[in-house]
């Protein structure tokens, strides 16, 4: 068996904001954690807890108190701005809860566009993106733009831009909550076989409990640390 490696190492991260009265707001207080290579994880936990502010720090958005975050071996707060750009464009990808597509383009160009800011040639461009959006389930509706599809469907274009730069980590912000139920089932069995065809790390935020059980590890979010759920395995 192969022994999955540390891609991502949290230490000690604190992250505070203030308010409207210039009061000190303490969000996150000292997070530690290891996340492997291809593993999924669901962070749940109360509005408010510092879930998405953790996301953001994952993914180069925003910038730690103190502590820090490596990727790779790479600690994020050493970056460049320039790299800290490319890191977000080429290495981690994200998924919100709403698709936040280009209302004036088809299915096609919203997931082209991504792969044309890298400087990848139109007929490339175009091939990856005509497969990606097969492999979501939409292979026929290549043409449409976001107005005359569904919510799952926009979503699902969501997903496939979100991968069209072949992302290691796939950060995901309630990527079901603008769903009902069973197209939220189906937009998470969607981010679990991507997981498993092509070992993204998938990092994910959620309210559904059940959803949240069946990633590998579970954390909730509560007075600003992690706390594991359910024992990860042994390897």
């Amino acid at each position: 068996m192969v022994h999955p490696y540390t891609q991502i190492k949290v230490c000690n991260l604190h992250k505070s904001y203030h308010d409207g009265e210039g009061r000190e707001l303490h969000i996150l207080k000292g997070i530690d954690l290891e996340i492997s290579k291809g593993a999924t994880v669901a962070i749940i936990g109360a509005s408010g807890t510092g879930k998405s502010t953790f996301l953001h720090l994952l993914g180069a958005l925003d910038v730690a108190d103190t502590g820090k975050i490596e990727i790779d071996g790479e600690e994020l707060s050493t970056m460049t701005r320039d790299e800290s750009a490319r890191f977000r464009n080429q290495q981690v990808a994200f998924i919100f809860q709403f698709h936040h597509l280009l209302n004036d383009f088809t299915a096609l160009e919203n997931v082209i566009m991504p792969l044309r800011i890298n400087n990848l040639p139109v007929d490339k461009a175009s091939k990856i993106a005509e497969e990606l959006l097969a492999k979501v389930g939409l292979g026929e509706r290549l043409h449409h733009k976001p107005f005359q599809l569904s919510g799952g469907e926009q979503q699902r274009v969501a997903i496939a831009r979100a991968i069209s730069n072949s992302p290691q980590i796939l950060l995901a912000d309630e990527p079901t909550g603008n769903l009902d139920q069973e197209t939220g089932e189906q937009i998470f069995d969607l981010l679990l076989q991507l997981n498993k065809d092509y070992n993204i790390t998938l990092v994910v935020i959620t309210h559904n409990p059940t959803l949240a059980a069946s990633m590998q590890f579970q954390y909730k979010m509560a007075g600003g640390l992690l706390h594991p759920v359910k024992k990860p395995p042994i390897y």
